[in-house]
């Protein structure tokens, strides 16, 4: 029998919706005309963005990437994080097996996905090798550093005709196993070989996840600028799982701090981030400690991918496919936020709501789309966030607006809002960025005087939504 918090949570989902994944039209007036929906792309299609997808933890076989590899060109995201797996292609001490990542590798390839591969994790058959699990031990003995330093070597010579982005470790100051300085020389170690055996490389470092990343980022950089090796990170990530995704910023702009006071120009990304799709009963992993559905986790998702977005930070979306974490890891059961619901022995049971809502987004912001930070929006409303873009070839506008003042509700009573801004709109369209439909906005709900729009009665609910000119966009009716 289903306990009932779980029976209510269902219940509240189908009221919701009129068939698994299909949003109800909740949110415009009945009177707004539908004029057609996004035209999702494939990443062949796409070519170049900013968004990746997260196929994590196949190095551990939690995951199964023959049975979700058909969903992955068409969700459009053209960048996807892999863990090298040390521990699986090592079994041997000296024998190196990649046969199960060139499969992945190459199929990613095909479908016009960049690989980005770290390093981690350790490896049990030597002594001091560290474990093949979430927030285990680096590599500490001289034996184990030696096979370490091979490893890494092979792996990169092994991929770099194919690879060219390489992340060292995840998520370090999870880990109680070692220190930040530690790791400081790990990575500086790790990142050498690196550097070495492919020059080009793009190195990427720390991929941060706890509240004292400052402290930990502060302690690896001092180390890095000491020796005089401050290139040998050229990429930055950071998880950083917040109840309310917006809450996370003020930490990146702490961390921006931090690599300004050691003088290192480097690029921003997230490197991990998602909602949990099932109540706190059934999840595991982060933000576990209150109840999600799969409407909460995409109105999350949502918020945080074009938060990242709006700010000029690129974005890998965590994950594609629910996660099946084995005993003896760092925990033990589902990680519900895979985009891909999935079935007991993880082959997949269907896409979720976010799955259909991210094809929308890395359709829809896309290099073409560029931000326009200059151009500061104005609404009627508190609570709000919104960026502004313009579209490179046509100067067509776009602008995305959602409230932000909580974690995203089951339900959520749109804030009806005027907003104001700069652009060029001659048929200005409203989209609701989960369902991507399409709505016409009436010509008595906007007004134009001289280069400024100002736009009247506009429902803004807990997840981005978008105001655009109709003639950037591609639509299928």
């Amino acid at each position: 029998m289903l306990p009932l918090l779980t029976i209510a949570t269902l219940l509240s989902q189908l009221l919701f919706t009129t068939s698994i994944g299909e949003p109800k039209n909740t949110l415009v007036p009945t009177s707004w005309k539908e004029v057609g929906q996004l035209k999702s792309r494939s990443a062949k299609e796409i070519r170049n963005s900013t968004w990746s997808i997260g196929g994590e933890t196949l190095d551990r076989d939690y995951t199964n990437y023959q049975a979700y590899k058909e969903y992955l060109g068409p969700l459009g995201a053209t960048r996807i994080r892999l863990q090298g797996g040390w521990a699986k292609c090592e079994k041997v001490k000296g024998q190196y097996d990649f046969t199960w990542l060139d499969a992945v590798v190459d199929d990613a390839l095909s479908q016009g996905i960049k690989p980005w591969i770290q390093t981690s994790y350790g490896n049990s058959i030597y002594e001091g090798g560290g474990e093949a699990a979430l927030a285990g031990g680096i590599p500490t003995s001289e034996v184990a550093l030696k096979a370490w330093d091979a490893w890494v070597q092979a792996l990169v010579k092994h991929f770099k005709n194919r690879v060219t982005e390489w992340e060292i470790w995840n998520e370090p100051d999870l880990s109680k196993k070692f220190t930040a300085s530690q790791f400081a020389r790990f990575h500086e170690r790790t990142a050498s070989i690196i550097r070495q055996e492919q020059p080009d490389a793009r190195i990427i470092g720390l991929a941060l996840c706890c509240m004292t990343w400052n402290e930990y980022a502060d302690t690896v950089l001092t180390h890095l600028s000491t020796v005089n090796k401050k290139n040998l990170m050229d990429v930055v990530t950071f998880h950083g799982y917040a109840l309310r995704p917006e809450d996370t910023y003020k930490r990146v702009d702490e961390l921006r701090k931090v690599f300004a006071k050691h003088g290192m120009q480097v690029e921003y990304m997230q490197g991990e981030n998602g909602a949990p799709s099932t109540p706190k009963e059934i999840t595991i992993g982060a933000m576990r400690e209150r109840d999600w559905t799969e409407l909460t986790q995409v109105k999350w998702d949502l918020r945080r991918m074009l938060g990242d977005h709006g700010r000029g930070i690129s974005t890998n979306l965590f994950t594609i496919s629910d996660i099946h974490y084995a005993a003896g890891d760092h925990m033990t059961g589902v990680n519900s936020k895979g985009l891909l619901k999935t079935n007991p022995d993880k082959t997949i049971e269907r896409p979720k709501i976010a799955y259909k809502a991210a094809q929308n987004i890395f359709s829809l912001f896309d290099n073409q789309l560029e931000r326009n930070p200059e151009n500061k929006l104005k609404v009627n409303q508190e609570n709000i966030t919104t960026f502004s873009y313009r579209h490179k070839k046509s100067n067509g506008s776009l602008a995305t607006i959602w409230a932000d003042e909580a974690t995203p509700a089951e339900r959520y009573p749109p804030k009806v809002t005027t907003l104001t801004l700069s652009g060029t709109f001659k048929a200005p369209v409203f989209i609701d960025l989960i369902s991507g439909k399409v709505y016409e906005i009436p010509k008595n709900d906007w007004k134009k005087e001289g280069n400024t729009y100002t736009f009247t009665n506009i429902p803004v609910p807990d997840y981005p939504v978008a105001i655009a000119e109709k003639s950037i966009l591609t639509l299928i009716k």
